[in-house]
């Protein structure tokens, strides 16, 4: 199979995809959808009852995430990067891939990754999110065929591999280190996102920051867990700004976790606690928040957090802030919308697969 036949294929998979990325979704004139349309909506209906925290809004804002990144342009131009690095022919070496469960099919673009860089995928899902990545590849290997050698999921040990990409935590990248550390590897552990604000943010930008906040529950390591903000910062608008998410606590897991939080806080008399009945503000210097809490923390100048991020790069997933004294920042709105580029940790994927 040539590397033009793989990029066709996923190109086709977006297609198809793009058909259940919103709230009204809209079936097309696809060839694919007799074989698949109706499983797949029904799946997407029902995954909440395996895993709770893939509400049904969540799952297909990830399936739009991901039908997006694989359109034609996106693709190619993202494959250019490498085509001087890229051996003419290559025998697919086996990869294996350890994902997290946290967001819904957030191991998709190390799957691309394996898939196009020439590679055979071996998957062990995570078991909070067992049911959507292997359906998406069925569909991909009916659109080719020669997939169907290249892709395989296993609950069993890993053999018989090559290589081995791991997500996890912090604890379960030692475990990660310890039994494959023989093998060329990527091992992730925890990372967070943040925020900074000057106090001159609109209403606005304060809404799609919301979105960063409570997209996929805050699950996810691109989520905002924690905002810096200047001394002497009102919180007032923010609260009104990100009013229309508090159908969050709706879902009895997040608001197990908001009222077990309040809780604790509430017990130890914490002065700098904020509450508007779905999110708690905290006053804290660590970047791991717990879910249904937001940290905070004051800054002097933008400067000086400036050189503070970089020191903590190593548990930073990405910043977001509009303004342009922050390096490497996003807009607001855009923490949960990776770019092919946007590797997690910072590590090229498709560069480690293609040395292999």
């Amino acid at each position: 199979m040539t590397i033009s036949n793989r990029i066709k294929a996923f190109i086709t998979l977006g297609n198809f995809l793009k058909q259940f990325s919103n709230l009204e979704m809209k079936q097309e004139d696809n060839v694919l959808n007799p074989l698949f349309y109706n499983d797949f909506k029904e799946l997407i209906a029902i995954v909440h009852i395996h895993n709770a925290w893939f509400a049904e809004g969540n799952v297909k804002n990830a399936i739009g995430a991901i039908a997006e990144s694989i359109e034609e342009e996106k693709l190619i131009e993202w494959l250019s990067i490498y085509v001087k690095e890229s051996p003419a022919t290559k025998k697919p070496l086996s990869v294996a891939v350890i994902m997290a469960g946290n967001i819904p099919m957030v191991g998709f673009h190390d799957m691309l990754c394996v898939l196009l860089s020439g590679n055979k995928f071996i998957g062990k899902l995570s078991s909070d999110d067992k049911l959507l990545l292997p359906f998406v590849s069925k569909v991909l290997i009916a659109i080719e065929p020669g997939f169907n050698e290249l892709i395989e999921f296993t609950d069993g040990q890993l053999k018989n591999i090559d290589a081995v990409i791991a997500t996890g935590s912090n604890n379960s990248a030692r475990y990660f280190e310890y039994y494959f550390g023989k093998y060329p590897n990527i091992i992730r552990k925890n990372r967070n996102s943040v925020a900074v604000l000057t106090g001159q943010e609109s209403v606005n930008d304060l809404c799609l920051l919301g979105n960063d906040v409570f997209q996929y529950f805050g699950l996810g390591c691109r989520n905002v867990s924690k905002l810096f903000v200047p001394k002497g910062y009102k919180f007032d608008t923010f609260y009104e700004s990100v009013f229309d998410f508090q159908n969050v606590v709706n879902n009895n897991k997040y608001a197990n976790n908001y009222e077990y939080n309040k809780t604790v806080y509430l017990m130890s008399s914490n002065p700098t606690l904020l509450d508007n009945n779905f999110l708690l503000l905290k006053e804290d210097q660590s970047y791991s928040s717990p879910i249904g809490v937001l940290f905070y923390e004051y800054y002097d100048d933008l400067k000086s957090l400036n050189d503070r991020l970089e020191n903590d790069k190593e548990l930073i997933q990405c910043v977001v802030s509009n303004t342009s004294e922050i390096k490497n920042s996003i807009p607001f709105g855009k923490a949960q919308c990776p770019q092919l580029t946007d590797y997690a940790d910072g590590i090229d994927t498709m560069r480690f697969l293609i040395r292999l």
